[in-house]
């Protein structure tokens, strides 16, 4: 054992690591590796809100806000003030951290669906504040980024293939803290909360200052990624950095994958952002509401046959086959 990982899962980690990072150079198609980086930053984003929604349990369906900051601080410090967007991304993130402090200080006076509903009207309202911001954020029309070229200094490369290993080294970062945190004392009360947050309470947590600090290092990770969407389609609006569907996409490739688990946020977003893609490839423009629709049907199957998400399942196998195994040596 090292570090509490086993010498088979640190082989498995370190395989799956290895086939990563040469995914881009064995895949040359661009549409390929746009899956891939979209794929990658949506698991960044749900590792993000399930520190949030999956281990306290509590449903936010507010992040795009964080999203929608992150990429707004670092687009305007580049803009207006030639700031590099790798430190737009930490301010970015900074900002995200110390907004999240009154929404939370606000939200988290409710519970259940009064939480969810309170969340989302934050997300929105700061859409509308974006909107009307002409001068400081360039209202609804929005702005481009000055494409510079080949420039990794400003987070500008001439292929697709460095911003799949910015997105990926992300990821790494998120499943490090979501890896650290579950394995703490953090880790159990966040869950404690999540199961019974008046009983955890009776037994010592400070369940409101856990929540507020897991929902700052939530925040700041959502931001990062606004900063790194912006730079990857050089463009930024009121209604693509604060888009619901931001929001509904985290919880939803976490609720799939599995909520409160290390590996779920990937999982599920595997299999949503493919489905989606491939929908979107196959039927183009007539595609309509079929990706939402499919979005439901898969929802509804994890709920109804499912309802610990993918790994649940997964872990239900390896936890028979492991009690096979001794009877078949």
């Amino acid at each position: 054992m090292m570090l509490g990982i086993s010498w088979r899962n640190a082989i498995l980690l370190a395989i799956g690591l290895a086939i990563l990072i040469a995914l881009p150079m064995v895949v040359k198609s661009s549409f390929a590796i746009d899956i891939f980086i979209r794929i990658l930053l949506f698991s960044f984003i749900g590792s993000a809100w399930n520190l949030m929604g999956g281990y306290a349990k509590q449903l936010s369906l507010g992040h795009a806000a964080y999203f929608g900051l992150g990429a707004y601080t670092s687009t305007i410090l580049q803009i207006n003030y030639g700031v590099s967007p790798w430190i737009g991304m930490v301010a970015g993130g900074a900002v995200a951290a110390l907004a999240s402090l009154p929404i939370g200080w606000l939200c988290f006076r409710l519970r259940g669906p009064y939480f969810t509903i309170a969340t989302i009207a934050t997300a929105q309202a700061l859409m509308l504040i974006f909107l009307k911001f002409r001068d400081f954020a360039w209202g609804a029309e929005g702005t481009t980024i000055p494409n510079l070229g080949a420039a990794p200094l400003m987070m500008q490369f001439e292929n697709k293939n460095s911003y799949y290993y910015v997105v990926l080294g992300l990821l790494l970062i998120a499943l490090v803290i979501t890896w650290l945190i579950e394995r703490s004392w953090i880790g159990y009360y966040l869950v404690a909360i999540g199961e019974d947050e008046d009983a955890a309470g009776a037994i010592g947590v400070n369940a409101p200052k856990m929540k507020r600090d897991i929902y700052m290092i939530s925040a700041f990770l959502t931001a990062m990624a606004g900063t790194f969407y912006t730079q990857y389609i050089y463009f930024i609006d009121p209604a693509t950095a604060f888009s619901f569907n931001i929001s509904i996409e985290a919880a939803l490739v976490s609720i799939v994958g599995g909520i409160g688990t290390l590996w779920g946020p990937l999982i599920g977003t595997v299999l949503l952002e493919t489905t989606s893609t491939l929908l979107q490839s196959w039927l183009g423009s007539s595609i309509g509401g079929v990706q939402l629709t499919v979005y439901s049907l898969i929802l509804m199957a994890v709920i109804l046959w499912r309802p610990t998400g993918l790994m649940g399942m997964i872990e239900e196998l390896r936890q028979r086959y492991a009690g096979r195994a001794p009877a078949r040596a």
